[in-house]
């Protein structure tokens, strides 16, 4: 059976299937193939609505040193800050006015902001908005503060895995940071009862196709209910600082393959993709993806949460943001919908 056809029916493939597969990315007949079955199949879960999360990057502090990431912990450069409860609870309540029913709190693994203040603060946002789907973002953490702050209400952990090959793991980060752990929290989350998001950086600085096919192994492995994946884009202060940026093409090809490989997966259309390329996020949604995660961040601290260069969307008020979005998402055949955007199970 041709590989490309395999992906479609059975929704599974091997590391060595994967390398075969990409070896097809090159021929246009194949690939449009992919993306109008991965669209077909987005249709058919999701229709043509598109969810939003409202991003709230509430500390730009970080314990860790990742050596592609703006804001590691021996940056010196940038000012740093953390937003104070009331202004998350500020941002939600301005995120609820504006249709938004699902908050990603986003924040570098800041030890200020211990278990307890953080499951505080998922208290106060359920009890204000109880309609409203909580995600975190904030690292590798212990199975107990995870369940902790399952309790308190929270609903998703966004944890990329970055790679799941361990040599490319050490390239990336620090000899204190292991892959094993990372995949640990992914599946101590899993059976905590998050909906769970993995993902990795497109063109990061050694990778190789095996790598992805690694990748795209460990996503089937896992089976979690949101991947995020964006181009790698340099940060002027970190030591990739003048490795070349991933692939958009690349990264669109990618989409419609994870599609196809997780059918119901929630798949954002990523913030990076817009940065390489004006027509970034239009053109995820059209690879696949079904999800827009516009920023509620106080435009004051947007451009101090700086993970990469040139960041877009730093200097919109969130309602021009959501406006423009939702402009987008229409002019891409899709429609933003006031919906908590659940993975269906």
């Amino acid at each position: 059976m041709d590989i490309s056809k395999k992906l479609v029916e059975t929704h599974s493939l091997s590391k060595e299937e994967c390398l075969e597969l990409f070896s097809l990315f090159d021929v246009p007949e194949s690939m449009e193939y992919i993306k109008e079955e991965a669209v077909k199949i987005r249709k058919k879960y999701y229709g043509t609505k598109v969810f939003t999360r409202g991003l709230i990057e509430f500390t730009n502090y970080c314990k860790n040193n990742c050596y592609y990431c703006g804001i590691r912990r021996d940056n010196r450069n940038i000012e740093r800050y953390r937003l104070t409860e009331k202004e998350i609870l500020d941002c939600c309540a301005n995120g609820e006015k504006l249709g938004f029913r699902t908050f990603v709190l986003q924040g570098g693994e800041d030890p200020w902001y211990t278990e307890e203040r953080i499951a505080d603060i998922v208290r106060k946002i359920k009890k204000a908005h109880p309609d409203c789907a909580i995600t975190l973002s904030v690292g590798e953490k212990s199975k107990e503060t995870y369940q902790t702050w399952k309790k308190a209400g929270a609903d998703r952990y966004l944890l990329r895995h970055e790679t799941a090959n361990e040599e490319h793991y050490h390239m990336l980060h620090p000899d204190s940071m292991y892959l094993s752990n990372r995949k640990k929290c992914l599946y101590e989350l899993k059976e905590l009862g998050y909906q769970v998001g993995a993902g990795f950086m497109v063109g990061s600085p050694g990778q190789t196709w095996e790598h992805l096919a690694e990748d795209l192994v460990f996503l089937q492995e896992l089976q979690p209910q949101m991947v995020g994946i964006g181009p790698f884009i340099p940060h002027h202060d970190t030591r990739f600082a003048n490795e070349k940026a991933g692939s958009v093409d690349l990264t669109l090809k990618l989409l419609s393959v994870l599609r196809l490989l997780l059918p119901k997966v929630l798949l954002p259309a990523t913030t990076a993709l817009g940065t390489l390329d004006p027509l970034g996020r239009e053109k995820g949604l059209s690879a696949g993806a079904n999800v827009v995660m516009p920023n509620l961040s106080p435009v004051e601290n947007r451009k101090q949460y700086e993970l990469y260069d040139n960041k877009i969307c730093t200097g919109d008020e969130a309602a021009k943001c959501k406006n423009c979005l939702s402009a987008r998402v229409r002019s891409a055949g899709y429609e933003l919908v006031v919906d908590r955007g659940d993975y269906i199970g």
